[in-house]
């Protein structure tokens, strides 16, 4: 089978990324003697810097990981909480019953830099200015633009000139938008880097308490207080057409740390696929294997429409439940084992029909009641759907996500998906150079369901690493960018690997498809009920048929949609595959 690049087989590490610096740094980092561990920091470091439009500093990154030495698989919840001032009463004493997609209001504290420094300091070796060393060279130095950076830099240019002046200073160098492929320099942030080295560098004492010290100079220190010194006393222009200042106090930084966390599980023919808990929509993809578990795919050609049509009614009635009982467990009851139960999926399957579905339809899960929110416009808007938002025509100001795997030859694994942080989202921080995540319009500002807003409490994220297990062993490692798509592609890739007999790389290359049925987890919230998105490599035939079962079909470009990266441990080798879509990620590995 033709394939757009190999897959990558060897014995001594792999690293898999959506950006082929973030790729190149994880591997220069196995090859002089650092982990996996290691490895996946520094490549996240630098991902902050060349894919600004997709994560950043003060963004989220939820990370799975396989550890040899512990022989298990562990959660590195790096998903920060809403503000002690983020109330829902706050916010509709606002005028708000919705939260805004951009500015201060929806920030959360910035969860990506306690992860990082987390996986560094309990499963790696290397020191804090080893790992971060190379992202501050791209940001001091420079690194080719993306031509998506440059575009989406021209689509704000016009809010960051009018109304948020600090993003103006670090976007726009000279006042014009920087053209694609130009130098690109982040001297703040290169100095914010510095920094956190040089405070962890004079604390002295064991690599351990260096980097408590840099956690300590993020969430107790000098970022803290930046964060809380602008954002509280500078209100910018949100989605909402006025300006707010923000919620977030250096305290709410102070009080938060990086949890370490078992993962959700569910054993699904002779594997085990290992998910975040339901503070994220990680379940959703264990969800549609308990209910496929009972359909035979074995005897449908991957593509075909009984294929295509099977996955997406199962991933509707997953994603319905995932709307009425996911939010964060350290707040209210979400019943996972009910939702994994064999019984419930037996009878949820029943309403798998011939014929695509238009409801949102959630379960009862233990005989519960569902409750679902209400949705703007209710349930629909007539408009063209987005996963995890990205720059519009229209313009609208959006971000998107990042992904990154490693393998090394201990046989440690990881699968990392930054978000956050992206420039369009919310102001440049003055000092720090770089701005903050907006999770927080994930949350429910009406009150009583399980992902409505409440302080130091996590948004139902969409980031959704993914960890499997063969026959009992670790084996795969994986992930994508794409919002409410994420466990919907990666689901398609697993199934393409455990049920079509591909490789990584083939199942990757495969046509994509997916739904946007289900509600969108960011700001507007708009759904889109029946309606299924495929790319044009399709056959016609196959989409005829989807049409004919009453799919509203829309075809899209023919590598338009999926950004899975993996990698494994197989047969005594290592292996590895990257996304060719975007023409920006890449693997590496020897």
């Amino acid at each position: 089978m033709f394939t757009t690049r190999p897959e990558l087989v060897g014995d001594f590490g792999m690293v898999a990324s959506t950006h082929w610096l973030a790729s190149q740094t994880g591997m220069s980092v196995l090859e002089r003697g650092g982990n996996a561990a290691d490895a996946a920091v520094a490549a996240g470091f630098v991902l902050q810097v060349v894919e600004p439009h997709l994560n950043g500093p003060g963004g989220d990154v939820p990370i799975l990981l396989w550890s040899e030495l512990d022989q298990k698989a562990s959660v590195v919840c790096g998903q920060g909480v809403a503000p002690a001032a983020a109330t829902g009463k706050r916010l509709r004493d606002l005028g708000l019953d919705i939260m805004p997609g951009t500015g201060h209001l929806p920030n959360v504290v910035p969860g990506a830099f306690g992860a990082w420094m987390t996986l560094l300091q309990q499963w790696g070796s290397w020191s804090v200015r080893d790992v971060l060393e190379p992202a501050i060279h791209y940001a001091r130095h420079g690194h080719p633009l993306l031509r998506r950076v440059s575009e989406a830099i021209g689509t704000v240019q016009h809010l960051f000139t009018e109304h948020w002046p600090t993003s103006a200073e670090t976007w726009l160098p000279g006042g014009s938008v920087p053209t694609a492929n130009s130098h690109f320099k982040r001297p703040a942030l290169a100095a914010t880097y510095e920094r956190i080295i040089a405070e962890s560098g004079a604390a002295g004492g064991t690599r351990n308490q260096q980097i408590d010290a840099a956690k300590n100079a993020w969430y107790r220190g000098f970022v803290a207080e930046a964060i809380e010194r602008y954002c509280t006393r500078t209100p910018v222009m949100d989605t909402t057409g006025e300006a707010h200042a923000g919620l977030m106090t250096a305290d709410d930084l102070a009080r938060w740390d990086a949890a370490v966390e078992e993962p959700v599980t569910f054993d699904y023919h002779n594997y085990t696929v290992c998910k975040t808990g339901p503070w994220g929509q990680g379940p959703v993809f264990l969800q549609q294997l308990a209910l496929l578990q009972g359909f035979d795919l074995e005897s449908m050609k991957p593509g075909s429409a009984d294929w295509v049509h099977t996955i997406i009614e199962a991933g509707k009635l997953a994603f319905a439940d995932r709307e009425a009982w996911y939010g964060d467990p350290a707040f209210v009851e979400v019943p996972v084992a009910d939702l994994l139960s064999p019984g419930y999926n037996d009878d949820r399957r029943k309403l798998v029909g011939d014929e695509a579905s238009f409801s949102l339809r959630p379960g009862n899960p233990g005989g519960r009641r569902p409750m679902m929110p209400a949705y703007p416009d209710s349930p629909q808007i007539d408009a063209a759907g987005s996963g995890e938002p990205t720059i519009s025509a229209a313009g609208e100001v959006r971000g998107d996500t990042c992904h990154l795997d490693v393998v090394d030859s201990s046989g440690m694994m990881i699968a990392a998906t930054p978000s956050g942080g992206w420039f369009q989202a919310s102001p440049t921080v003055p000092d720090l150079g770089f701005c903050l995540s907006t999770r927080g319009q994930m949350f429910w500002v009406e009150q009583g369901l399980p992902n409505s807003i409440a302080p130091g409490k996590r948004p139902r994220t969409t980031l959704t690493p993914s960890l499997a297990l063969r026959d009992g062993k670790p084996w795969l490692a994986f992930g994508t960018p794409g919002g409410d798509f994420q466990d919907q592609w990666t689901l398609h890739f697993f199934l393409n690997v455990a049920h079509g007999g591909l490789n990584l790389q083939e199942a990757i290359d495969q046509p994509e498809f997916h739904s946007i049925h289900m509600p969108n987890s960011f700001y507007p919230r708009d759904t889109h009920l029946g309606q299924l998105l495929i790319e044009g490599r399709f056959d016609p035939s196959v989409i005829k048929e989807l049409e004919r079962r009453g799919h509203g079909v829309t075809v899209r470009g023919d590598w338009d949609m999926g950004y899975v990266s993996a990698v494994a441990r197989e047969g005594g080798w290592l292996k590895a595959a990257a996304n060719p879509r975007g023409m920006q990620g890449y693997a590496v590995g020897r």
